[in-house]
């Protein structure tokens, strides 16, 4: 979207949405570009729900699903503006923004289990990871899951082998990047929105993603082959307009904090379950085919990317990384 266009959606914004306005609703607009049955978009209803509860009608949330207002490269710049108030990117977006840290989480293998995410999201190290976000006008609420992500193509993916020469689609993240090309693929960074048709006219062969994306964009009706892989975690950041959500009377904010906290629960709490019937429906589809890695094929995926920890440690910070993986070890003990 044009930034005229974005500025005039921010006037029109201010002049909807100012909490100076005390006879109308505060306006929230949620925007996002997944579709609202899965676990982003049933958290982000909840929010909407919770928000509008218990703060008497004081704040209406507006979700907007699906890329209806922005696609993955704009909202942000569209959240920076004003011309919306809330979003729940995943954390690779940050950064192409400048906030190089959240890449940590698209490392693959990185983070183990949900016991070794929890620890780093809801511990000190998250909480530094939303405060660097500040500076860019941005308020961090919370960390939202999908899940752990499976790989997908018109071919089988059992070995690194078998990637080679294959497009695969990636969010705009470096890591990414460099784990699609130590596999011998070809990573293109490209718009959710724009997947599945891609996918179908062949511009893609392939690509990444937890079973509740592929499931809902269909994205199996046009992959002939997934793998179980779990190799990497997607989840979200919800965040909000820095200047708005200062601005908002205390009482308000304390509501709504207290809202997020809630949704944040009944998001992460769903993820999985959402995850795990997706998968089971592709499965009962018949029209891709699944995989399971065996102890050797994910050990032979392992050490193929494991040099991208190490060629990345001067972008997203060794010290970072080796808290990560300290962290999913001490969670593998418990």
């Amino acid at each position: 979207m044009k930034l005229a266009s974005l500025l005039g959606a921010v006037a029109l914004g201010c002049l909807i949405s100012a909490p100076a306005l005390a006879q109308s609703p505060i306006v929230i607009k949620f925007s996002h570009v997944v579709a609202p049955e899965t676990p982003k978009g049933k958290g982000a209803e909840k929010f909407k729900e919770l928000a509008e509860q218990r703060t008497g009608g004081k704040v209406q949330v507006q979700v907007y699903p699906n890329s209806q207002l922005y696609k993955d490269k704009e909202e942000l710049e569209a959240l920076q503006l004003g011309a919306v108030q809330m979003l729940a990117p995943s954390l690779a977006k940050f950064g192409p923004l400048g906030v190089k840290e959240f890449e940590v989480f698209d490392l693959p293998f990185i983070l183990p289990s949900k016991e070794a995410l929890r620890k780093v999201t809801e511990g000190p190290v998250g909480k530094s990871l939303l405060d660097k976000l500040g500076s860019k006008g941005i308020t961090g609420l919370a960390y939202w899951d999908n899940g752990f992500k499976i790989m997908s193509a018109n071919r089988p993916l059992k070995t690194p082998a078998d990637f080679k020469g294959l497009k695969m689609r990636i969010q705009s993240s470096k890591v990414l990047d460099a784990q699609m090309r130590a596999l011998g693929a070809l990573p293109q960074v490209m718009a959710f929105s724009e997947v599945y048709q891609a996918l179908q006219t062949g511009v893609v062969d392939g690509t990444e993603n937890p079973p509740s994306n592929m499931y809902t964009q269909k994205m199996h009706e046009v992959q002939k082959h997934a793998t179980l892989s779990n190799h990497g975690y997607l989840g979200y950041a919800v965040i909000v307009n820095k200047r708005f959500w200062d601005g908002l009377p205390a009482d308000i904010r304390t509501q709504l904090e207290g809202a997020m906290k809630d949704a944040t629960v009944y998001a992460n709490d769903i993820a999985q379950a959402e995850n795990d019937a997706s998968l089971d429906a592709m499965k009962k589809s018949g029209k891709t085919e699944f995989h399971t890695l065996t102890n050797e094929e994910r050990a032979a995926w392992i050490k193929a990317l494991a040099p991208v920890r190490e060629d990345m440690a001067s972008r997203v910070g060794k010290d970072l990384i080796e808290t990560f993986e300290k962290e999913g070890a001490a969670a593998s003990k418990m």
